[in-house]
């Protein structure tokens, strides 16, 4: 059974500083990681790479045995959850949950509205929320919409950036339970970014430390105290 993803050497340079630097790892499918690492160390970038938003300079990376373009025929399998939660500005909370049901899977209006009001009481909103439009909701609540709609096609493959981003410690436990009910229920695989590091060290099988542009560390939790330097320890653990 090939990776559900594979980075391979991957390198991205921007202004001759290089942002993502001879990277590699592999994702088992059904199993949970977490890149962590300190700001502007190319976390988000990296997942933007993987999804084919950003072109890398060299490398490959492949999704479930599809290498480099190709792996982009493997999008409908992929939910996306953006740092900066990348709402429609002009459509509403339900459309925008609904938004590939609707335009890729060519679903009724009827059964969409559906499936979009299910997912929202998993994240935990009301129907208030359900006709409103992302600017009327705080960042919190925009957050959780953002879940929604990566979720509202039951994706193998998760990538989220900061699920928990600016949320309070019972909103971060319902969204941490969910990415996981996910997971088990789907046999997905989750793939986030996180600058949490009790969620980073409890909710994920597999830690990655960025730093530079490069894993200086990876391992599961309890590896790291044989394996990790001691930046590495300090980070993870503080």
């Amino acid at each position: 059974m090939p990776f559900a993803i594979s980075v391979e050497n991957v390198t991205k340079t921007f202004e001759e500083s290089r942002i993502i630097d001879d990277v590699s790892f592999n994702l088992a499918p059904g199993t949970s990681s977490v890149i962590v690492g300190p700001a502007a160390s190319g976390k988000s970038l990296l997942l933007k790479c993987i999804l084919g938003l950003i072109p890398i300079d060299s490398g490959n990376i492949s999704i479930n045995g599809l290498k480099g373009i190709n792996r982009l025929k493997e999008t409908n399998n992929i939910g996306v959850m953006f740092q900066e939660n990348a709402l429609f500005d002009s459509l509403t909370v339900w459309e925008n949950i609904a938004f590939r049901l609707i335009n890729q899977k060519r679903i009724s209006e009827k059964t969409a509205k559906s499936i979009a009001r299910e997912k929202l009481s998993q994240v935990h909103l009301t129907n208030d929320s359900f006709n409103k439009y992302p600017a009327e909701l705080s960042g919190g609540m925009q957050k959780r919409v953002s879940l929604a709609r990566a979720l509202v096609t039951d994706p193998q493959i998760l990538l989220i950036d900061e699920p928990t981003a600016g949320l309070d410690p019972i909103l971060t436990t319902v969204i941490c339970n969910l990415i996981a009910a996910h997971k088990s229920k789907f046999g997905a695989t989750i793939l986030a970014v996180t600058s949490d590091m009790r969620v980073a060290r409890e909710k994920y099988d597999q830690i990655l430390y960025l730093e530079n542009g490069t894993i200086e560390w990876a391992g599961a939790l309890e590896s790291l105290q044989k394996t990790g330097t001691r930046p590495v320890k300090e980070f993870i653990l503080e």
